[in-house]
């Protein structure tokens, strides 16, 4: 059955479709036919049954819904939805009849222009083909019946648009883009021109692209660069240069790409010197060297830039001038390198151009280009010559007042003596002393130098003239340059001069003190007035030289040395007396420490003067000088004066001395100046004087050298016979000396124990060594327990920061169990070492009485005889018998010979010795019974020495 029933009875119930938001158009007035017939016409055309067209009861209940209201949107879509699988003919209708009722509806027209498009490009073959042809027709009919309701939607044009860049519709899509920006607002012309930009460009014609870069800068000035870069890419560079140079200068504009004014400005010049002959529109120098001007990190690349554009254009001595332009002009050694490398380049290819001409050309003309090829080698050479100078020349550029800089550039012309006077010329004219890196009179003086060294005396001593007339930015650079010149007249021999010089100086400094600059301060100069007082001293009378020295310390320029000199110059004219007044205005001159020199100087020049004769002078020259002595330089003085007692005093005031400066002097030297006191007072007075001294050094000094004293102590009583003391002195200083790092005392107390000792001492000694190493260990377990207890405390727990802290303490933990274990390890370590401590004490204790035993058993042999019977027969105890114990052996009641007090090789001895003169087999006396017979009984032995 075909439609045409059903749209007939439709039509009566058609509800009166609202008009447009814009109003009718020509199309609508046009097609006067309601959506049911179009909808008919399309289903005929298709040859469409009805069935297709209303699939169910669904669609009979939206066909019912849409008859009474067709202006429902979600109606619409919820049909178009139910009928998702139909065929696209089905739903186009359905489409159709939608956007009839809905024209303004911009979802309904975006998905039916999705499906269409989609459609479009599942369809096998080209846009033109005989299959797809009407299907794109159709699509682009219906992007135009769209576009005449929906002008103002933009993402709509951008469907269109690509759909007909697909087509390669170029013609259409210019127009179609034309429509849309006068349709859309100003506002969203950004949302088309960069794809339909990249569309223009990727078709291969330039002038529309061009056309179109135009207009798109109007609106949007930051592309101002993108076109240029087009331009460049198209060969038009005159036209891209134009822009580029357009942008670069306008501050206002910021570029789409983010590319600074630098980076354009750079663009610019690599253009224009890529391309001189095609640049008409502006003068390729003048761009160049405006951005020279501007971007002093590009300088090099610029400078190379433009001399590559004379290049190309053939200008090859124009070129050349701007390589000698720019090696002249660069202020940095990086760009100097670039340029000197380019400019070698340069001149090394146009030496291999005219090498490559002369082998092409004819004999005749060969010949000829022999003079311009050895020319052009030698500007190569010299290139390379003048290089070390061009360096010299860029770090001054850098900084002109740089006096190093200027000495080295005189030594790369030193071969040539008028470029040396032009440089330092130039130098002392250029450098500014307030600015200057370096001494400005060193400059003066190397200047003058070059003269002295070339004989010119007269040319020296007027530069000397113009330097003492500069400006200095210290007082010490004029004084250096006062001495040199100074100096120089005396090396030539010119002393009456050198000593005019002199004079002029300090008397020129005197009378400029009111002046603020160096001149004026040149009185205060030391180095001058040194130099002044041994010219004096050489060249004047004793009256100037006193009266330069006196002017020293008037003006308070005069050193201890200087004090010293001007005493040991009045010294060797046998000026005593004055000399010595010399000492004593520079003792009140200065202070210590300043004044130690001074001191130590005048009282050896006085006591090896006068000796004894002048002594209460000397004592108290010595007592002045100890009275405010610090300590770091006592030790000498005292000696000193320690030395001058002895020699020309009394031997009770050199110790005195000596005691007095064991409080003076530091801590440490105190040890070495106690060792002195008891050296000397042992052999003036006696050891036996010393014990006092040990003693008072023994309460002064710290633990560390006390131990040294009571070694030394301990040897002198020992030396004296006075065990008891010494053993005293061991005692005392027991607790001081650790026995693991003191090995030295406790084998010192050992060995006077071993010699001179008994059991009890030797007791003792191991016993107080015993204690001292438990007073030690014990220092050690609560180091170990200290170590162990002080393990801070974890922070509390941050929420923020939970998973951190728990890592922490995790770690602090870890670091707990490794101190706890070194802990244990270090306990362990000391048990170890105390139980070997201990097994050497069992060890020298047991050694101790092995020898106590051998001394008594040496002891009993001595007093018995050689030929002492075995066996002594007695009923009764009669008293102890040496060498002898009581008791009732195999023998019978009596006394043996006792193998504790005689030892077992003496009775084996006898043994064999009555063996021999007995008959084999006898029964013999109780004397000759053999040892082997013997039976153990019980015994009572008698020890004398107990």
């Amino acid at each position: 059955m075909a439609v045409a029933g059903n749209a007939g009875r439709a039509r009566e119930e058609k509800p009166a479709a609202p008009s447009s938001p814009e109003g009718p158009t020509s199309a609508e007035k046009e097609n006067e036919e309601d959506e049911f017939e179009v909808s008919a016409r399309a289903a005929a055309a298709a040859a469409l049954e009805l069935d297709e067209l209303v699939g169910g009861d669904a669609d009979i209940a939206y066909e019912q819904e849409l008859r009474r209201d067709p202006y429902q949107v979600k109606v619409w879509l919820a049909y178009l939805k139910s009928r998702a699988k139909a065929k696209p003919a089905i739903r186009f209708v359905i489409y159709e009849r939608a956007v009839r009722s809905l024209p303004g509806s911009y979802k309904l027209w975006r998905l039916y222009l999705l499906e269409r498009v989609a459609l479009c490009e599942r369809t096998a073959g080209p846009p033109s083909g005989p299959e797809a042809a009407p299907l794109y027709s159709a699509t682009n009919s219906a992007f135009e019946r769209c576009l005449v309701h929906l002008s103002r939607m933009p993402e709509i044009w951008r469907m269109n648009l690509k759909f007909l860049q697909q087509q390669q519709l170029l013609t259409r899509v210019r127009r179609t883009f034309d429509a849309a920006l006068r349709a859309l607002a100003v506002t969203q012309h950004e949302l088309l021109w960069p794809e339909m930009m990249d569309y223009v460009k990727s078709c291969g014609v330039p002038e529309t692209a061009v056309c179109l870069y135009r207009r798109w800068i109007m609106i949007e000035p930051e592309r101002t660069d993108e076109f240029a870069l087009y331009l460049s890419s198209i060969g038009r560079y005159d036209e891209a240069a134009s822009y580029l140079a357009a942008v670069a200068s306008d501050s206002t504009i910021t570029t789409a790409s983010g590319r600074t004014r630098h980076e354009l400005w750079l663009e610019l010049c690599k253009l224009v010197a890529a391309h001189p002959e095609s640049i008409h529109s502006m003068r390729v120098e003048d761009i160049l060297r405006s951005g020279i001007a501007r971007f002093s990190d590009a300088v090099a690349s610029l400078w190379c830039s433009l001399a590559s554009h004379y290049v190309r254009m053939g200008l090859l001595a124009k070129a050349r001038d701007i390589y000698e332009e720019a090696v002249s002009s660069v202020s940095t050694i990086r760009d100097l390198a670039v340029v000197y490398e380019a400019y070698a380049a340069f001149e090394e290819a146009v030496v291999a151009q005219l090498l490559q001409e002369q082998q092409q050309a004819s004999p005749e003309a060969a010949a000829a280009a022999a003079k311009d090829i050895d020319f052009a080698i030698a500007r190569l050479e010299r290139l390379t010559e003048r290089r070390p100078l061009l360096i010299s020349s860029c770090k001054l550029r850098q900084n002109p007042h740089n006096v190093h800089e200027w000495l080295a550039r005189a030594e790369l012309v030193q071969d040539d003596n008028k470029k040396v006077v032009e440089t330092f010329t130039e130098a002392v004219a250029t450098v500014k002393a307030d600015q200057a890196v370096g001494r400005l009179g060193v400059l003066w003086i190397a200047f003058a130098r070059f003269y002295e060294a070339h004989g010119d005396l007269e040319n020296a001593a007027k530069v000397f003239e113009r330097a003492v007339q500069a400006t200095y930015r210290t007082i010490d650079d004029l004084a250096s340059v006062w001495c040199e010149a100074v100096e120089m007249h005396l090396r030539h021999g010119l002393f009456k001069e050198a000593l005019r010089l002199v004079r002029l100086a300090i008397s020129s400094s005197r009378k400029g003190q009111d002046t603020k600059g160096a001149q004026g301060r040149l009185f205060r100069s030391v180095k001058l007035w040194s130099l002044a007082a041994d010219v004096e001293e050489m060249f004047g009378s004793i009256e100037t030289v006193r009266a330069c020295y006196d002017k020293m310390f008037q003006l308070k320029v005069i050193t201890p040395q200087l004090v010293i000199n001007y005493a040991h110059y009045l010294e060797e004219r046998r000026y005593y007396e004055e000399s010595f007044r010399v000492y004593e205005r520079g003792v009140a001159a200065f202070h210590w420490p300043h004044v130690n020199a001074i001191w130590l100087m005048y009282l050896t020049k006085f006591v090896s003067r006068y000796r004894s004769t002048k002594l209460e002078r000397a004592r108290e020259l010595f007592q002045q000088a100890t009275a405010e002595v610090p300590p770091k330089y006592a030790k000498n003085l005292f000696l000193l004066y320690a030395k001058l007692e002895e020699t020309y005093g009394l031997a009770k005031h050199a110790l005195a001395i000596y005691s007095a400066a064991t409080k003076a002097v530091l801590p440490e030297d105190k040890l070495d100046m106690f060792c002195v006191y008891i050296a000397r007072t042992s052999e003036l007075f006696g050891v036996a004087r010393t014990r006092k001294i040990f003693e008072e050094a023994i309460e002064t000094l710290p633990s560390n050298d006390v131990r040294n004293v009571c070694m030394r102590y301990a040897a002198v009583e020992k030396s004296l016979g006075e065990i008891d003391r010494a053993r005293a002195i061991f005692q005392h200083a027991a607790h001081l000396c650790d026995p693991s790092r003191d090995q030295e005392f406790w084998d010192a107390w050992r060995e006077l124990e071993v010699a001179y000792g008994n059991e009890d001492t030797f007791k003792d000694m191991l016993r107080i060594k015993r204690s001292v190493i438990a007073q030690y260990s014990q220092v050690h377990h609560n180091v170990a327990e200290l170590t162990a207890s002080e393990v801070p405390k974890p922070l509390p727990a941050d929420p923020v920061k939970e998973a951190a802290a728990q890592l922490a303490k995790e770690d602090e933990e870890r670091q707990q169990v490794l101190r706890r274990e070194e802990a244990l390890q270090e306990q362990l370590r000391f048990q170890q070492k105390q139980q070997a401590e201990m097994q050497e004490l069992e060890q020298a204790e047991a050694e101790f009485q092995e020898l106590q035993r051998s001394r008594r058993q040496a002891a009993t042999l001595a007093s018995l005889q050689a030929d002492a019977p075995l066996f002594v027969s007695a009923s009764t105890f009669e008293g102890a018998h040496l060498g002898y114990a009581f008791k009732h052996g195999p023998q019978g009641l009596g006394y043996y010979l006792d193998e504790g007090q005689v030892g077992k090789g003496f009775i084996e001895a006898r043994e064999k010795s009555l063996l021999g003169r007995s008959r084999p087999g006898g029964s013999g006396s109780s004397e000759n019974a053999p040892s082997g017979s013997r039976r153990q009984d019980e015994e009572m032995e008698i020890d004398i020495n107990d």
